[in-house]
């Protein structure tokens, strides 16, 4: 099968994926082996592939937005089928055992693996995936509209929950890429009166198509106080800015794996019980509930493809921010 390979990180200018003949797969007990049809491309797979996120192992094929189909099923495996639609997100697996898993907050395991960091990813042809770590997908979509779901859809939603916003409150959302352009749906259904803060023009339409009341730059104040706000875009000073722009008792979520240092700031945009709070991975239930609601109401994705040797193309245009929606990989 053919695949896209990290073996040595660099800038992604200098190509540092490499298109690759890997030996088939075959799922091992209590996994399935899906035929990939779609892998949406990631900030995070860039910070893979640059090493700002440190590797857990090389060779690695990034990728955690996976759509496809069952082709072969592990021993033990129950509930799936061949022929199954299944996606795989950013969660591989956890232990089941901690307390953090026991109480309902798997994404905090201390042994969790993660697709594309820890287990090979969607960069390619086929890939394994632990049957419960496996996402059972809704009809009705094509590949490309679902795989941009499974990570900045549901990071995103997750974001939205962390930040503690409620129906008809005021929520800032800082920096409007790909998964700000899927929760600011989600919130808009919620009634949320949503304000949007980025440096592009271009950005700051589409927010205001898709339903912000207001559109402005970083250094902008919104009309109104926010209850809550979340950042998206991996810079330090714009959690301070988000912290600037909320009201007594609001909430700044931190959608980022990867940050930049945080400036100082002053104590008194802090005071008065603001908090701030990362947000970190995601759970199979956040998965489960982000999917109904896409179904629902039902949210749109704005898709750039490419082919899976154009992976290194895709990631430079996030990078550059030039893709219009989410790159998706399309194995076609």
């Amino acid at each position: 099968m053919r695949a896209m390979q990290l073996t040595r990180p660099g800038p992604i200018e200098t190509e540092p994926l490499e298109l690759v003949e890997a030996p088939d797969l075959k799922p091992a007990p209590l996994e399935l082996t899906i035929r990939v049809g779609a892998c949406g491309v990631c900030r995070t797979d860039l910070q893979i592939a640059e090493g700002h996120l440190k590797a857990r192992r090389h060779p690695i094929r990034p990728g955690h937005q996976i759509v496809g189909k069952v082709i072969a099923v592990g021993a033990g495996v129950e509930g799936w089928n061949l022929g199954d639609r299944a996606g795989v997100g950013w969660m591989a697996g956890t232990c089941g055992d901690c307390r953090f898993c026991t109480s309902g907050r798997e994404n905090l395991c201390t042994f969790a693996r993660f697709t594309g960091w820890d287990r090979d990813g969607g960069f390619a042809e086929f890939v394994n995936v632990r049957s419960d770590f496996a996402i059972s997908l809704p009809d009705g979509r094509t590949d490309d509209e679902l795989a941009p779901l499974l990570c900045g859809g549901v990071i995103g939603y997750r974001s939205l929950r962390i930040s503690g916003i409620q129906p008809g409150g005021r929520l800032g959302l800082f920096g409007f890429g790909a998964a700000a352009s899927l929760a600011i749906q989600v919130a808009v259904h919620w009634g949320c009166h949503v304000y949007v803060f980025t440096r592009s023009e271009v950005e700051r339409r589409r927010a205001l198509e898709l339903g912000a009341v207001w559109a402005g730059g970083y250094d902008d104040v919104a009309p109104e106080l926010l209850d809550s706000a979340i950042t998206f875009a991996p810079v330090g000073s714009v959690v301070v800015k988000a912290l600037q722009a909320l009201d007594r008792g609001g909430v700044v979520a931190i959608n980022a794996i990867h940050l930049d240092e945080i400036p100082a700031f002053d104590y008194d945009d802090l005071w008065l019980e603001r908090q701030v709070r990362s947000v970190a991975n995601s759970t199979r239930r956040d998965v489960e509930e982000f999917l109904r609601l896409a179904v629902e109401l039902p949210i749109h994705t704005t898709v750039d493809r490419f082919s899976l040797g154009e992976a290194n193309r895709a990631l430079a245009a996030i990078k550059d921010g030039s893709a219009k929606g989410t790159a998706v990989l399309v194995m076609n």
